[in-house]
């Protein structure tokens, strides 16, 4: 009975741990560029708690991407699959949404929901230029 508890509380806090150490990168494409295209300054440690958020939820579908694979042919595209483009579109969406949310800008009103769009887009386009690169 203890045996599942322990490992579920285990694989928690390492989901948390990995998650909060990948989340600075993305944290920081997106204070840059909220930085730049809202022509004035906004808070980082609320740019990282949203990043923070995202990337909790993007490793849940990145555990599911991998589930998904099983049984795949090896080599063979995830994104073949209809439902994980669709998890991707997603992920995109709760990015923008959490950016929008919860980063403010210095003068205390929100992001633009355009500017919060072109943050996510920046940190996907990264995030696949990464991964391509790695799968190489």
């Amino acid at each position: 009975m203890t045996q599942p508890l322990l490992t579920f509380l285990s694989a928690a806090i390492w989901w948390v741990i990995y998650s909060s150490a990948v989340a600075v990168v993305p944290a920081l494409i997106v204070w840059l560029a909220l930085r730049w295209l809202e022509k004035t300054p906004v808070v980082f440690n609320r740019a990282y708690m949203a990043s923070l958020v995202w990337s909790l939820a993007a490793v849940l579908m990145g555990g599911l991407a991998i589930a998904a694979q099983h049984g795949q042919a090896p080599g063979q595209s995830i994104f073949v699959l209809p439902w994980m483009r669709a998890s991707l579109v997603a992920d995109m969406l709760l990015g923008a949404w959490l950016i929008w949310w919860l980063v403010p800008r210095v003068d205390a009103r929100r992001v633009k929901p355009t500017s919060a769009c072109m943050a996510v887009a920046l940190v996907m386009v990264v995030a696949m230029v990464v991964g391509t690169a790695i799968r190489r």
